[in-house]
């Protein structure tokens, strides 16, 4: 092969082309707005506006979760466009700095787990009942949060638990501001109830398979 039938037949990466401003458009969505900025009559670039707005709805369907989808639509072909179309759009030209902003820092609780094998979640729910006010519905919520601590506390430990140790724990992570009503009673746990780590039986259970089938093959090389 000559040396001219192999630059003809060079392939071209998009590495070596122009970056895309919003890739998950494509290339040739980013073609049509090229193409846009070079039309000098207004009334057929808004036309054609319109046109590339509905071919970047038919390509990212998703599009359609997000509330005002038609507005992110418009912003998203000024963006691709470097914020050099002028075109009417019906929604505000989103300003180039805003590409550029920091998003929001996510709350983050610092505050350190009481009891671990609770979690977070746990304590949340004991703040909530602290607040509210005695009666039949404060006791309803503290037994059933006792029954979901008790499941909790047997995930980790295997061993099984008095009831006065969850109420313990109960009154000692709300800093005693809960006192669990004298002669309440959890249900019994049934025996055959299963409180493994998530994953535990799933890997215990791959292990004796597996050790099964390596017992298979030792015997048919036998």
């Amino acid at each position: 092969m000559e040396n001219k039938d192999i630059e003809t037949c060079k392939l071209l990466y998009n590495t070596e082309r122009v970056r895309l401003y919003v890739p998950e458009y494509g290339r040739n969505v980013q073609k049509m707005v090229d193409y846009l900025k070079t039309i000098e009559d207004r009334e057929k670039r808004n036309e054609q506006a319109r046109t590339v707005i509905k071919v970047m709805e038919i390509i990212n369907p998703a599009v359609h979760l997000q509330d005002d989808y038609e507005h992110k639509l418009w912003d998203h072909l000024h963006i691709i466009s470097g914020f050099d179309l002028d075109v009417d759009s019906p929604y505000p030209v989103p300003a180039p700095e805003s590409l550029n902003e920091e998003p929001l820092p996510v709350p983050i609780q610092k505050k350190p787990i009481k009891a671990v094998h609770y979690g977070r979640n746990i304590e949340n729910i004991i703040e909530l009942i602290a607040l509210t006010e005695d009666g039949e519905i404060k006791t309803a919520m503290i037994r059933s949060l006792a029954i979901y601590m008790r499941q909790q506390y047997l995930i980790w430990n295997k061993d099984t638990v008095a009831d006065e140790t969850i109420f313990q724990d109960i009154e000692r992570l709300s800093d005693y501001r809960i006192k669990v009503p004298e002669g309440l009673q959890l249900s019994r746990i049934d025996s055959s109830a299963n409180y493994a780590r998530p994953g535990a039986n799933n890997n215990r259970s791959g292990k004796n398979q597996r050790q099964k089938n390596n017992q298979k093959m030792r015997k048919q090389h036998r």
